[in-house]
């Protein structure tokens, strides 16, 4: 049996989170520029996305310059709108092996698409091959 929390709340110390400090104040900077990338993916994750004001520091009128900074900078092409995420998945969801469904493999084929790109004297030639392979039995 557990032992009763013999602690009141009387005892509890409210801990204040401590304040950021921007680093637009830090750094002296009175002008966000769209053009300077450098600072503006200090406020972008790495998902690219637009940190949030509690997260940076900054105030509304520092974050409102930011935001807007970011988004002339994603339309003039010098970030990202977001980050490419790469998922590899081998199988279709009928065929994830022995643990999802019940222990039997399956036998039906997959199919993998091949783009093949092929560099020639006028341009490039870009095609596309159908590969199928049968599943084990």
């Amino acid at each position: 049996m557990a032992r009763p929390r013999t602690r009141r709340r009387d005892d509890r110390v409210e801990r204040k989170p401590k304040k950021r400090v921007s680093i637009l104040d830090s750094e002296q900077i009175s002008y966000v520029d769209y053009k300077d990338v450098a600072l503006l993916r200090r406020f972008m994750s790495e998902r690219a996305k637009i940190r949030a004001r509690r997260v940076t520091g900054n105030d509304t009128q520092q974050q409102r310059e930011i935001a807007r900074a970011i988004r002339v900078a994603r339309e003039m092409a010098l970030l990202p709108y977001s980050v490419r995420q790469v998922t590899h998945r081998s199988k279709r969801r009928n065929e994830r092996g022995p643990d999802r469904d019940g222990g039997h493999e399956s036998t039906e084929a997959t199919t993998t698409e091949v783009v093949e790109e092929i560099v020639t004297g006028e341009g490039i030639e870009i095609t596309m091959a159908e590969v199928t392979e049968e599943g084990a039995e």
